[in-house]
């Protein structure tokens, strides 16, 4: 996976009251939230019924990253923490680094449309396991100054096992449990809970440090991409692994010319591109609103958050075709800013 600084493994291995890991675990939740963006533009870029495997795979990240976020907010809700979704600073810069301050020279993530190059450069070094099984010829590069994302949790774990199980005080009641199945979001009452969520994360993320698949014929991640990157699927060979199955067909004309990291400023108010942005930009406040709800008290107001999902797709295509003048095609992309009803505004601090 990415590559963070090594400071933050340390504080979670410094811990020494549940406390003390409050804050590493909304980074965690943080971070879970900020791929998703990126992920959904690029799988909402891709025009019906053209580049349909593609969009299926990444679709299935995408619903994975949601349910890795679920996990992360419920160990912290269950050790009496507070997780903050429609806080100022929770939604990342589009372009810029993802939180938890990743490693590599000057590493930003955007919001642009799908391309191999996009999924290879980019979206392959999200996820990038701490020991990248060989498929083909590709290696990882050491930075000794650097921590992983499988370290930071397997540090958490560490630090679970050491504190025990009487740091879990807040019980299933307020955890949000629906939607996804009850073998991946289980209750988390004890270190073993915790741990076997923390286990899926990884495992969905990066397969173990043996297998690229997280369940037979269902790669992880990273070998996802890289079957969309190697326009084939990933298939065991009686010499390892090898991108060499089923095609993955890629049609570059299948993919809305959007214009990459728009925002809501570089358009008029009044013009038709404006009220889009602004429109998409509502409904993903308002998933954050609706999520931040659910993991502070209310898990029933995930039924809202599915619906504002849906709300999302729809508004999407609108706005990806919407024409953008003197760009030669170009379109208007979605702008993931936290505004409300009356303009960009920075969110309160509410239900923490």
């Amino acid at each position: 996976m990415i590559r963070i600084q090594r400071a933050l493994v340390d504080g979670v291995r410094n811990a020494r009251q549940a406390s003390d890991l409050h804050d590493y675990l909304q980074q965690a939740i943080k971070l879970e939230h900020a791929t998703i963006p990126p992920y959904l533009t690029a799988m909402l870029s891709l025009t019906p019924g053209v580049n349909d495997r593609i969009g299926r795979l990444i679709r299935s990240i995408v619903v994975e990253e949601m349910l890795h976020m679920s996990i992360a907010a419920n160990i912290l809700i269950a050790i009496e923490g507070h997780p903050a979704i429609n806080v100022p600073g929770f939604v990342p810069t589009y372009p810029g680094p993802l939180p938890m301050s990743i490693g590599g020279a000057g590493f930003e993530v955007g919001i642009a449309p799908f391309s191999i190059e996009l999924v290879r450069k980019i979206f392959m070094t999200i996820e990038e396991p701490e020991h990248p099984i060989p498929v083909k010829d590709r290696t990882t590069l050491a930075l000794p100054a650097y921590a992983t994302i499988g370290e930071f949790y397997a540090a958490v774990k560490d630090k679970l096992h050491e504190l025990g199980d009487g740091i879990f005080k807040v019980g299933p009641d307020k955890q949000m449990l629906s939607w996804f199945p009850p073998a991946e979001l289980f209750p988390i009452v004890d270190v073993r809970s915790a741990c076997a969520g923390i286990d899926i994360i990884v495992d969905q993320g990066e397969g173990t440090s043996t297998d690229p698949f997280q369940s037979p014929g269902d790669p992880a991640h990273y070998y996802k991409f890289g079957e969309i990157a190697a326009g084939r699927e990933l298939i065991q060979t009686p010499n390892g692994y090898a991108y060499g199955g089923k095609a993955v067909p890629f049609d570059p004309a299948g993919v809305h010319p959007i214009k990459s990291n728009c925002k809501i400023a570089d358009f008029p108010a009044d013009s038709l591109a404006g009220e889009r942005i602004r429109e998409f930009a509502l409904s993903y406040s308002n998933l954050l609103n609706a999520l931040h709800e659910t993991f502070n008290g209310r898990p029933e107001t995930i039924n809202d958050v599915m619906g504002l999902m849906y709300e999302l797709k729809v508004t999407a295509p609108r706005l990806m075709t919407t024409p953008i003048p003197g760009l030669g095609g170009a379109t208007v992309g979605p702008s993931f800013e936290y505004i409300t009803a009356s303009g960009p505004e920075r969110p309160p601090r509410t239900g923490v």
